[in-house]
């Protein structure tokens, strides 16, 4: 397997950061080639320290098949762990109510998603990494339900990092979409906090000095009306009340969010306009088809759907991922352990 290095500067300090945080992420989906291509780089680059789930066996035995070294990395059969009683009680503590015995809760960590996450919960990984098989749906549900959002972080929500070549809009090209994987279609105070909660991302995570979020629409500080305008218009000044230290503004077209001529025409005085390098869209139904078109037709590199607001790292993938994006989520994984929104909810 050839080796695997940042193609971006954004990336270069993730990894770094990666490296000297030494982190310990979990894959659980060994049955796919790129998850343990991408065991094999994130070892071979040092950028944390990698934990497989899967019958040992099996796993070794499909890494030879596909040229996978993962000779170093441990994997861990929840079938044989020593930590399944305390797993499953936990487990079941978590989702008393829900879960309706000790037994079905033992069942469910057999399910390599749920066993991870519990994992993460329980200190023993500081984080995960999956969906290059599983749905988003099937990635993040035990992430809500075990995992939890952070105190003070009202909603969870999913982003794509964007890379795009050649371009002078936002920040050197670097863009997050938010969300872009996770709410069908939030209400204006979950909008709001869904621009915040990218901000302190960008910042936090990517080392982005200044975020400046613009609240998209297809309007322009009045060019339109509609209810589904005002919703946006309403989420700007939600999150403008509650931070009003953040640079957050709307409602904007993607034009004038981007082009700074553009922005000084349209919304003058704006802090946000023509110097946007977070792209918050006003549904799934936007920030979903926006993503996949810059990453299509823009030749941009599209990082996620990655979960934020979560008191612990667990990151979802795009189905058709390479092991390079399961490598670089990873390292994203890292660095958010090291810098976690705030403490765990029980």
């Amino acid at each position: 397997m050839a080796r695997v290095a940042p193609k971006n500067a954004i990336m270069e300090r993730i990894w770094e950061k990666a490296r000297q945080g030494q982190k310990r992420i979990v894959l659980p989906e060994t049955e796919d080639e790129r998850t343990l291509h991408a065991a094999e780089m994130i070892e071979e680059a040092g950028l944390g320290k990698v934990t497989l789930i899967g019958k040992e066996d099996e796993v070794r035995k499909r890494a030879k098949e596909v040229g996978a070294n993962i000779d170093n990395i441990p994997i861990v059969d929840p079938d044989k762990y020593e930590k399944i009683d305390e797993y499953t009680q936990k487990l079941f503590e978590i989702r008393k109510g829900k879960i309706p015995t000790v037994d079905d809760a033992r069942n469910l960590l057999k399910n390599y998603l749920y066993f991870g996450v519990t994992m993460v919960k329980l200190d023993d990984a500081d984080g995960m990494v999956a969906g290059a098989v599983n749905t988003s749906a099937d990635v993040e549900r035990p992430a809500f339900q075990i995992i939890k959002t952070a105190k003070g972080i009202s909603i969870a929500s999913a982003y794509f990092a964007m890379i795009v070549p050649n371009c002078p809009y936002g920040e050197n090209g670097f863009f997050l979409y938010a969300d872009s994987g996770g709410h069908p279609n939030p209400t204006a105070e979950e909008l709001a906090d869904i621009a915040i909660t990218t901000c302190i991302t960008a910042k936090n995570i990517f080392g982005i000095e200044e975020p400046r979020a613009a609240m998209l629409s297809y309007s322009t500080k009045g060019s339109a009306s509609h209810p589904i305008v005002d919703k946006v218009i309403e989420a700007t000044k939600i999150a403008n009340q509650k931070r009003p230290d953040l640079l957050i503004d709307g409602e904007l077209q993607g034009d004038a969010a981007l082009v700074p001529e553009i922005g000084k025409k349209k919304a003058p005085g704006s802090p946000v306009a023509g110097r946007a390098n977070i792209l918050i869209f006003p549904d799934l139904n936007a920030g979903n088809i926006a993503y996949k078109l810059t990453e299509r037709l823009a030749n941009a590199e599209a990082y996620g759907p990655l979960l934020q607001g979560l008191a612990k790292p667990i990151n979802d993938l795009s189905r058709g991922c390479k092991a390079e994006d399961i490598v670089n989520v990873a390292a994203i994984v890292a660095v958010k352990a090291m810098v976690p929104y705030g403490e765990s909810r029980d």
